[in-house]
């Protein structure tokens, strides 16, 4: 059985990585990924029409970096709750729409399974269901699904 979950660094996010070190530590697996995949859309601060000075360039830099630095954070966390466990792991760092690359990764790499949580960092508190794991599931195909709340 191989596993792929999926980080955002929300509480949401921890809650699926508990819930797939307790799957993994229980069950035949035969490798745990742990992915978080950041979306480039979110870093349209300029505006395409405007003049960008250097200056500007090297803070949109800075904050790309920073966000990269955040996210690889977000990995080592996750990966952490599965040592306790003396479950190994495999992280990946992407960029792309994570839905999009989630499933993709799924599918190339044969997962059986997805642990996601139900609302990332991004998520309105209101919806019940987040976009990413909504669209996983409307998405993936010939792989179970897992969502936790």
């Amino acid at each position: 059985m191989k596993i792929l979950t999926c980080t955002d660094g929300s509480e949401s996010s921890r809650k699926a990585l508990k819930q797939a070190s307790i799957i993994a530590g229980g069950c035949n697996v035969d490798e745990v990924v742990i992915i978080h995949v950041l979306d480039p859309s979110l870093d349209t601060t300029f505006p395409y029409y405007e003049t960008i000075s250097a200056e500007q360039m090297e803070n949109f830099r800075k904050m790309v970096e920073g966000k990269k630095e955040k996210a690889k954070m977000f990995l080592s966390e996750a990966e952490k709750i599965f040592k306790e466990k003396e479950i190994s792991t495999r992280t990946i760092l992407k960029e792309g729409n994570p839905p999009d690359t989630i499933v993709k990764l799924a599918q190339e790499e044969g997962f059986d399974m997805i642990v996601v949580g139900s609302r990332g960092i991004g998520g309105l508190k209101k919806l019940l269901l987040g976009s990413v794991s909504n669209a996983i599931i409307q998405e993936v195909q010939n792989c179970s699904v897992l969502v936790v709340k």
